[in-house]
């Protein structure tokens, strides 16, 4: 009697599985209140591109122990001496990194390496520093929070010229090295990261010397759209 009750109750079940509708949204959905890290995933054949296409921003976070693992140093010239681990870069950005240089050398302008990877506790120490004497909400206008910044990824570095002193300001953005990057990066696979009237979609101002590796498809695609990498991977 047991066995036949057990084997109703089953049934029954079973039937109102398919009776009942079933919401797949709700069962496929992530909560989207926690940090996450978004790629480009629009087919199997850029699988391989979607690796330098990690989306970190104010609403798209780093772990606190993510560390890219093919770190190393470019040779290109360094504002500053000595070794340091902002010198270093992912592998594949690190090379596209030189060939850029070598590129604007040729025309006879000098750009300078100032700040490639960061890790979350160099980031934190660096935005409490900002915060200190902006306040926080100042800060980050132009400085990321721990697990917000490019600089985590090994895929940006900030660049500069001896006509600003090295500084990362936006007349760097009117020199002769400034406007060349701005014209030429997309070419090695680089973009300017936030551009001049995207401040409302990166979330940060316009910064001419942050230049991100994305690979060289998608930086001439957005450099042709004049998109930023959130609207390219909302395309």
């Amino acid at each position: 009697m047991k066995k036949r009750f057990h084997h109703s109750i089953i049934f029954l079940l079973l039937i109102l599985m398919f009776i009942l509708p079933i919401d797949r949204k709700s069962i496929l959905s992530t909560d989207k209140s926690k940090p996450d890290i978004i790629v480009d995933q629009r087919n199997k054949d850029q699988r391989n591109e979607s690796e330098y296409l990690i989306l970190v921003n104010k609403r798209h976070h780093l772990p606190e122990d993510y560390v890219p693992q093919d770190l190393t140093e470019p040779n290109v010239p360094f504002s500053f001496k000595g070794n340091d681990p902002k010198k270093m870069m992912r592998k594949e950005a690190a090379g596209a990194l030189e060939s850029l240089f070598q590129a604007a050398k040729k025309e006879n302008l000098n750009l300078f390496a100032v700040s490639g990877y960061r890790s979350y506790q160099r980031q934190k120490a660096i935005f409490a520093y900002n915060a200190s004497i902006k306040g926080a909400e100042r800060a980050n206008q132009t400085s990321a929070y721990p697990g917000e910044s490019e600089h985590q990824t090994g895929l940006a570095m900030d660049v500069s010229s001896s006509r600003v002193n090295f500084q990362l300001n936006e007349r760097f953005g009117d020199t002769p090295e400034g406007r060349w990057l701005a014209e030429h990066a997309y070419e090695f696979g680089f973009i300017i990261r936030y551009p001049k009237g995207k401040e409302e979609i990166t979330g940060y101002q316009y910064e001419p010397w942050h230049i991100r590796y994305v690979g060289k498809k998608p930086a001439k695609e957005m450099k042709e759209k004049q998109m930023t990498l959130e609207e390219y991977l909302e395309e």
